[in-house]
Parts: C-alpha cells; structure tokens; sequence
C-alpha cells in the first residue's frame, strides 16, 4: 500500500514492501520497527542505524521525537490523500494553533514574545525532559498571541504552552 506522509510541511510518497523494507520517494530503505513501552516509545533499525523515536498521535497527526527534535507528522493513504487534495483540505493555516508539551519538564527558554510574528518551523520552546533539551517549534505562520509559561516552569504532558494565530 503507497501512503503520502507529510513531515513539517514535506511530503514523502511511501510504499511498504515485502522482506522489511519500504520506498520513499523511490528510494529503497530497510527498516525494522519494535514498540517498546505503551508510552510510544519506539526501537527502529534504518539501514542498520538504531534510532529510538517518541510517538504520540495527537488531533488526527502524529508528533514524532528523534534526538530531542520534534516533528509535526501527517499520514494518509493515497486514496484519502487524493480526496483532501480535491477538496483543498489539506492542511490548515488559518485559525488558532498550540504548541504542547510533548512530555512532562522543565522550560529552558521561551525563544519567542507574545505580538511577535513567527514561521512555520520556527524554534519556539526549549524544555528539558529526561536530562534532553528538546526544541519545540510553531506548527505554521502566524503571530503569538498567547504564552502560558516561562523560563522555569515545570510542565505537564499536553499542556498548551503558546498560542499562534492570524
């Protein structure tokens, strides 16, 4: 089966093949995948690398963790792909986003202002979880309208940290 798989605002055609491997974009990868807790944790061998990734789906995306960076990740069959495509639903960039804590710690720096115009991509955040400074960054373009925390606070799994908007 061939999925369309969005990674912060880049898409990868991905198709699974027999003997563990997959394509991506055309390219020939092997790949072996464990769970490892129910906490989302999980052991991947790419082409003989071991990675460890942090997964949490969270309003229809997946938030993936990778050596303390965070991606925004969207996967959709082909057929599903296809049909957002022509019904221009593909992605949002309009109304309010948030940016969440993936994991419980401790705010290391705000990087940004409230008023401040910010872009997709943008670091945001830095918080230290489990002895690693992750960066969070916006979800899309916008303007901070809201920040809920600063250099310091302890945080909770899934809460909102700052608020984009138009």
């Amino acid at each position: 089966m061939k999925y369309i798989t969005t990674v912060d605002n880049q898409e990868f055609a991905i198709e699974l093949k027999p003997n563990n491997q997959i394509l991506v974009n055309g390219e020939t990868y092997n790949l072996d995948f464990e769970q490892m807790t129910d906490s989302g944790v999980y052991s991947i061998l790419l082409n003989n690398h071991s990675i460890q990734a942090m997964v949490e789906e969270r309003d229809k995306m997946y938030e993936v963790q990778i050596l303390g960076e965070l991606y925004q990740v969207q996967v959709q069959d082909e057929r599903a792909y296809r049909l957002a495509q022509a019904r221009g639903t593909l992605s949002d960039t309009h109304g309010e986003a948030v940016i969440k804590s993936p994991m419980p710690g401790i705010i290391l720096k705000v990087l940004v202002e409230e008023g401040q115009a910010v872009k997709k991509g943008e670091k945001a955040v830095i918080l230290e979880s489990m002895k690693m400074e992750n960066e969070l960054r916006a979800p899309r373009d916008g303007v901070v309208h809201h920040i809920s925390i600063h250099q310091g606070s302890s945080v909770e799994k899934g809460q909102v940290l700052i608020t984009i908007g138009d």
